[in-house]
């Protein structure tokens, strides 16, 4: 009688071990087969209009620039100007004595009160402006005709802009444009002309582009112009982080999911773009289709994704 209650105690902790085995086994097994799953953004497609365009640099001059000459040969004997000055029209800038009257002085005018020669000769501005240069200053010789200063005239500030002429047509059609200056100013500009003549090598024509500044614009600073060569009203647009692309760029996929852990990979054409987005001509999305933004890069066609925000 007690064998058989030992053999049947040791038979029931046999199949407990076996059993635990088997559950252990199992587990181990459900362990490995575990598949990583790549954390990631999503987003929709949206209607939007978008435009294809390129950017260009615009320099900024002055077209009207005068030069302050000298009108007889002499020591300056006065300078009122400084480079950066502003200067009004018919405003005294120099005043020039003859070598002569200087060596004389005021001994002929002592002698005869009548005799009113002072032979000192004031040079005016012609139009007002800002003084961009001055070559001499006081105590100087100067002789007829010698440039003594450099004056701009502000309203005359333009930017030149190098267009390619393939593009020509394309900017006639929107002669007015936007230039972004280096510290983010925006001016608005008119092409009032261009000139007859294109860069052998760069194929470019130079175009003017009259704008009205509020403030002083330093010559020779560079703007960008945003020139849009084709435009389109809504159209469905994907961020570019979202569009994929192989070695060559000729083929184009995004990663759509068709549940909340998986994700395929799906060929799309792509239209326009410009530096955030990408235009997506087919297929056709819908709102709800989610396409991953952000973790999609190196997926494999069929990938184990997990959402994340």
């Amino acid at each position: 009688m007690k064998q058989t209650i030992i053999n049947a105690v040791f038979i029931s902790l046999f199949s407990l071990v076996l059993i635990s085995c088997q559950s252990d086994s199992k587990k181990s097994a459900a362990e490995e087969t575990v598949v990583p799953k790549t954390p990631v953004q999503v987003v929709s497609v949206a209607n939007s209009t978008l435009s294809d365009d390129i950017v260009l640099n615009a320099t900024s001059t002055y077209l009207e620039k005068s030069v302050v000459k000298a009108n007889t040969n002499g020591y300056l004997q006065s300078a009122t100007i400084q480079a950066g000055a502003i200067v009004g029209s018919n405003q005294v800038l120099f005043k020039i004595i003859t070598k002569e009257a200087r060596a004389i002085g005021n001994s002929i005018n002592e002698l005869d009160p009548g005799f009113k020669f002072s032979g000192v000769s004031a040079i005016r501005a012609e139009k007002s402006g800002f003084v961009t240069s001055v070559s001499h200053q006081k105590g100087d010789y100067v002789q007829d005709g010698e440039a003594l200063a450099t004056i701009i005239n502000q309203s005359s500030l333009v930017f030149l802009l190098d267009l390619p002429y393939e593009m020509r047509s394309v900017i006639l059609q929107n002669k007015t444009l936007e230039i972004t200056l280096p510290d983010g100013e925006k001016l608005k500009g008119i092409i009032t002309s261009s000139l007859p003549a294109v860069d052998s090598l760069a194929q470019t024509q130079r175009m003017i582009i009259k704008v009205n500044a509020s403030h002083p614009i330093p010559e020779n600073l560079v703007g960008k112009v945003r020139v849009v060569k084709s435009a389109a009203a809504n159209v469905q647009v994907l961020p570019k982080s979202a569009v994929l692309t192989n070695e060559t760029e000729d083929e184009f996929w995004v990663m759509k999911l068709i549940n909340d852990s998986t994700a395929v990979k799906t060929i799309v054409k792509k239209g326009m773009e410009n530096e955030q987005s990408i235009q997506i001509i087919s297929p056709v999305f819908n709102e709800r289709d989610r396409l991953i933004s952000v973790g999609n890069y190196g997926l494999a066609d069929t990938a184990k994704v997990k959402i994340v925000k």
